[in-house]
C-alpha cells in the first residue's frame, strides 16, 4: 500500500468522475452544504401518509379527517402499481409491499380509486414472493405491521391475491412475535408495541399507549403510530400534531417528525468523520450552541430519540460543552430501551460511539451502555444480520474505538465506505437530504490536496523514517499547518538522535557538563548542539510570524527538560540503580519526547494562545497525562526487549514494586493499561474554553500510534 521511497504516495484517494472537484466548484459545494444545515429536508413516506389518510373525521365516520392525504395517495402511485420512492433500492421490496398495502387500505376504506387499488393489488401479487426472500431488507416490526394490515384488509373484504394458508401463516408470525415480546422485558416490550400501534388495532392497550405521548402530541414522533392512536382514541393533541406536520409538508407526511436536530447533527458528524469540519467551524459552532440550549432545556427531540441523543452527547462533550452522561441513562440497558427492542443498528452504533467518551471516575451509565451496545454490534456482525452497506462502518467502529482511532486514517476509511444514498430504515425507509454526495466530494478533494502538499513538504524536510512521517501526517493533517509539520518533523529527528547519543555515546561530562563554545568536545556533541540551536531559532522565528510572540526561552526550556530527563536515565543505568516506579515515571514521561516534538508545534497549528493558556495548569496537565499514556504504552510494547538490554521499564519496575509471588507480567500489563485508561479519561475531562480542540487532538494522536 505504501511506497517506502515516498511515504505519502500510497495515501492518494481514488475517485470516480462524480467525485472530482475543481477549485471553481469547491465553494459552490460548501455553500450547498451550508444551506443543507439551514434547511433540513426529509422524504415523504407513503406508508405514514396512508395511515394518516385512514383517520376518520371526528364529525363523521364516513369521511376522512385529512382528505389531502387521501388525495396524495390517489395521485402518487408509481407506474408499476406500487407506492414509494421512484428510485427504490432493489433490496427494499418488503418496504414497498408494506407502503403499497397501506395505500390500498386507505383507498378501500373511503371507497375511491378503483383503478389504483387494482394496480396496487396486482403489484402485491407479483411481488409477494419477496416476503420470503431472506436477502431483502426487513423494516422494523414488519411481521407485526404487515400481518396487521392483512387482517385489516380481510375485515374490509378486500380481495387480496393470497391463499388462506399464506394469511394464516402471516397471522401466526404476528402471534409468535407478540408472544416473544411480551415474554421479555415488560417496559421495553411495551415501548416497542406502542411504537408499532398501527399494526395491532383492537389488540392494543390504548390506555397504555397514550402514556408514551410526547409534548408535541405524537407517539414517538411517528405519524403512522399517532394516526392509529387518533383513530382509536380521538385525542386532540394527536390531531394537532398531525395537522402541524401537514401544515409543514403540504398534503403528505414523513416517516419521522421532527428531525431537524438529528439531521443537522448527522451533517456535523459526517463532516468530522470525513475530516472536513474545519471548513465549517462557524456553522458547526452555531448548531452546537443551539443543540446545547436544547440539551439544557430537556428538549424531547433530543432526549427521546437514541440516535439524536447519542450524536448530541458525542458532539457536545467532544467539543468541550459540559453535558452529563446521566441524560443517556434511559439507553443504558439494551432490552429496557426502545432501541434495544427495535434493533436499530444505526442508533445503537451512535450509542456505542457516545459511550466511549467517559471522562469522570464513575460514569456507570456509559459503561453499561458501552457493554450492551458493543456486545449487540459484535453479535449482529457474527450473525451476518447487518445490512451489507452498514457492515464495514460497524466493523470499523468495533476495531478502532475512540481512543485508538487515528483521525487521518479514520477519515480515509470513512470515505471508503461512506453511504451516499443515506437511506434509513425504521418502520419504513426514508431519506434525509444531508448532501452526502457533496460531503464526500469535498472530503476527497481535501484529502488529495493535502497529500500533494505533504509530498512537497517532504522534499524540504528530507527523508525521515517512515514511521515518524506517518505519525506526523496522522497528527497534523490540515494543509494550512505546514510550519507545524516542519517543526514536528525536525524536532522528532533531533529527539531521536539525542536519545541515541545518550544511550550509546559520549562521556558523562559530554552528556551534560560541556560548553561547546569553550570546551573541547566530540564532533557528535558539536553537531547536535548546532542542530538544536539552528532548529530552535528557526521555529522561534516562525512563531513570531504566526503568533506575534517571542518564545525562544520557552523552547530552550522544553529541550533542557528533555535533556535532563535523559541524563537522569543515563545516570540510573550507569550507576546500576533502580528507581521506584513513581520516580521513573516522573522522569520517563518527559524523556518520552512529547515535549520537544509537540509543544513547539502547538504554537504553529493555527489558533493564537495567550500566556494564560500556555502557562495554565490545564495545558501542563494535558501534556503530562498524554506523555504518561505514551510512555506506558511504549513500555508495555517494548519491555521484553528492554529487559534483555538492561534498560529501565515501567513493567519491570511494577513487578519489582509488587514483589509478592503470584503477580505475573499479564497482571502488571493489565494494571498499567488500567492506569492508561484513567489518564486518558482525565485528559478527556479538560474543557476547551482555553485548550482548543486542535491542540487537544495534537497531544492525543501520537499516543494512539504508540
Amino acid at each position: 500500500m505504501y511506497d517506502s521511497a515516498s511515504p505519502c504516495h500510497g495515501w492518494k484517494f481514488s475517485v470516480n468522475a462524480r467525485h472530482v472537484v475543481t477549485s471553481s466548484s469547491s465553494e459552490g459545494i460548501r455553500e450547498r452544504i451550508r444551506k443543507a444545515l439551514e434547511n433540513v429536508e426529509i422524504s415523504i413516506s407513503p406508508y405514514d401518509t396512508a395511515w394518516v389518510a385512514l383517520v376518520p373525521s371526528p364529525n363523521s365516520p364516513w369521511a376522512p379527517s385529512f382528505p389531502e392525504c387521501l388525495k396524495w395517495v390517489l395521485d402518487n402511485q408509481l407506474r408499476d402499481g406500487s407506492w414509494g420512492p421512484p428510485d427504490r433500492h432493489p433490496l427494499l421490496v418488503k418496504d414497498s409491499l408494506s407502503s403499497t398495502l397501506a395505500c390500498v387500505l386507505a383507498l378501500r376504506r373511503w371507497g375511491i380509486g378503483e383503478m389504483q387499488m387494482a394496480n396496487g393489488i396486482e403489484y402485491l401479487k407479483s411481488n409477494f414472493s419477496s416476503l420470503y426472500d431472506e436477502k431483502q431488507y426487513t423494516t422494523i416490526g414488519f411481521d407485526i405491521l404487515f400481518s396487521g394490515m392483512i387482517e385489516y384488509a380481510v375485515h374490509m373484504d378486500l380481495n387480496l391475491p393470497l391463499r388462506s394458508a399464506d394469511i394464516i401463516d402471516m397471522l401466526h408470525k404476528r402471534y409468535s412475535e407478540l408472544k416473544r415480546i411480551r415474554r421479555g422485558d415488560l417496559e421495553g416490550g411495551n415501548l416497542y408495541l406502542s411504537y408499532l400501534s398501527e399494526g395491532l388495532g383492537n389488540l392494543q392497550d390504548w390506555e397504555m399507549v397514550m402514556k408514551h405521548q410526547r409534548k408535541n402530541g405524537s407517539l414517538f414522533n411517528s405519524p403512522s403510530a399517532t394516526a392509529a392512536a387518533l383513530t382509536h382514541v380521538q385525542n386532540a393533541d394527536c390531531h394537532n400534531y398531525l395537522r402541524t406536520v401537514l401544515d409543514k409538508f403540504g398534503n403528505a407526511v414523513p416517516a419521522v417528525y421532527p428531525m431537524e436536530i438529528n439531521a443537522r447533527l448527522s451533517i456535523i458528524t459526517a463532516m468530522e468523520r470525513l475530516g472536513i469540519d474545519r471548513h465549517f467551524e462557524k456553522e458547526i459552532h452555531t448548531v452546537l450552541d443551539q443543540t446545547y440550549r436544547g440539551w439544557m432545556q430537556g428538549e424531547e427531540e433530543i432526549f427521546l430519540d437514541a440516535s439524536t441523543c447519542a450524536m448530541a452527547f458525542y458532539a457536545l462533550r467532544g467539543n468541550g460543552y459540559e453535558v452529563s452522561s446521566e441524560s443517556l441513562s434511559r439507553f443504558a440497558e439494551g432490552d429496557g430501551s426502545l432501541e434495544g427492542q427495535l434493533k436499530d443498528v444505526g442508533a445503537i452504533l451512535e450509542l456505542y460511539r457516545a459511550s466511549q467518551l467517559i471522562i469522570y471516575p464513575d460514569e456507570s451509565v456509559l459503561e453499561k451502555q458501552n457493554s450492551w451496545t458493543g456486545n449487540f454490534l459484535r453479535q449482529e456482525l457474527c450473525n451476518s444480520s447487518i445490512h451489507a452497506d452498514k457492515v464495514k462502518e460497524v466493523d470499523d467502529a468495533i476495531q478502532f474505538p475512540y481512543h485508538a482511532n487515528l483521525d487521518r486514517l479514520a477519515h480515509r476509511r470513512s470515505m471508503e465506505h461512506y453511504k451516499q444514498d443515506n437511506i434509513r430504515i425504521l418502520k419504513t425507509s426514508y431519506r434525509l437530504n444531508i448532501c452526502d454526495e457533496h460531503l464526500l466530494a469535498l472530503a476527497v478533494e481535501d484529502f488529495n490536496t493535502s497529500q500533494s502538499i505533504y509530498s512537497k513538504e517532504l522534499e524540504h524536510i528530507g527523508r525521515c523514517i517512515f514511521y515518524d512521517i506517518f505519525k506526523l501526517i496522522a497528527s497534523i493533517f490540515s494543509p494550512q499547518q505546514s510550519d507545524a509539520r516542519a517543526s514536528w518533523a525536525k524536532n522528532s529527528v533531533l529527539a531521536t538522535i539525542t536519545d541515541d547519543f545518550f544511550d550509546v555515546g559520549g562521556t558523562r561530562e559530554e552528556l551534560w557538563d560541556v560548553n561547546v563554545s569553550i570546551d573541547a568536545c566530540s564532533e557528535q556533541v558539536e553537531i547536535i548542539f548546532s542542530a538544536l540551536h539552528s532548529t530552535i531559532s528557526e521555529i522561534a522565528e516562525n512563531i513570531i510570524t504566526s503568533q506575534g510572540r517571542h518564545v525562544t526561552k520557552h523552547l530552550i526550556q522544553i529541550w533542557l527538560d528533555f535533556l535532563k530527563s535523559m541524563f537522569q536515565e543515563a545516570e540510573w543505568t550507569r550507576n546500576k540503580s533502580v528507581p521506584t516506579l513513581n520516580e521513573y515515571l516522573e522522569t520517563a514521561h518527559v524523556s518520552f519526547g512529547m515535549g520537544p516534538i509537540i509543544l513547539p508545534a502547538v504554537y504553529l497549528v493555527g489558533p493564537k494562545f495567550s500566556d494564560e493558556v500556555v502557562n495554565s495548569h490545564e495545558y501542563y496537565k494535558l501534556y503530562q497525562q498524554t506523555s504518561l499514556c505514551g510512555r506506558l504504552l511504549n513500555d508495555i510494547q517494548s519491555y521484553k526487549r528492554e529487559y534483555k538490554e538492561g534498560k529501565l521499564n515501567a513493567v519491570t519496575l511494577q513487578l519489582i514494586s509488587d514483589g509478592r509471588s503470584g503477580v505475573t507480567e499479564d497482571d502488571v500489563i493489565k494494571k498499567l493499561k488500567s492506569d492508561i485508561d484513567h489518564h486518558t479519561r482525565e485528559d478527556d475531562g479538560f474543557t476547551t474554553e482555553k485548550m482548543m480542540k486542535t491542540v487537544k487532538d495534537l497531544f492525543y494522536e501520537p499516543v494512539k500510534l504508540d
